[in-house]
């Protein structure tokens, strides 16, 4: 379930971080990019769970189910409907983190933002 928020929220902070959406704007597209990508990976999964439907075992039958229907309600409910609204209606405060905890969390730089900060500018080769 949580590869399913990564494919979504990581395109919609690209956005808002890095090209200077506003944060509706990244929302939105970064739901328009991820949305296909959670949709086919869920639909793979609930296919898996569903097929243990087939199976003779009661109990078999009702995990598969129970898994699919989770999965279901899980990708399409939460992490495409009711995430991205609550992000869009909160807007840039979705985006901040309280400085307390940007205090006591390690801070990873995992995209690499501060190696392109700390390299020098290149400048233009000189013709002669």
């Amino acid at each position: 379930a949580m590869d399913y928020q990564v494919f979504l929220v990581t395109r919609m902070r690209e956005g808002y971080v890095s090209r200077g959406k506003t944060a509706g704007n990244a929302v939105a597209n970064g739901y328009k990019h991820g949305a296909r990508v959670v949709t086919a990976a869920a639909l793979i999964m609930i296919s898996v769970f569903a097929a243990f439907v087939l199976m003779d075992e009661p109990f078999i039958k009702a995990m598969g189910f129970a898994l699919a229907a989770g999965v279901l309600i899980d990708a399409f409910v939460v992490r495409m409907t009711l995430i991205p609204a609550t992000m869009y209606l909160l807007g840039d405060r979705a985006w901040k983190i309280p400085g307390w905890l940007d205090k006591a969390l390690p801070n990873l730089d995992i995209e690499g933002e501060k190696l392109h900060q700390s390299q020098p500018q290149q400048s233009e080769p000189v013709t002669v």
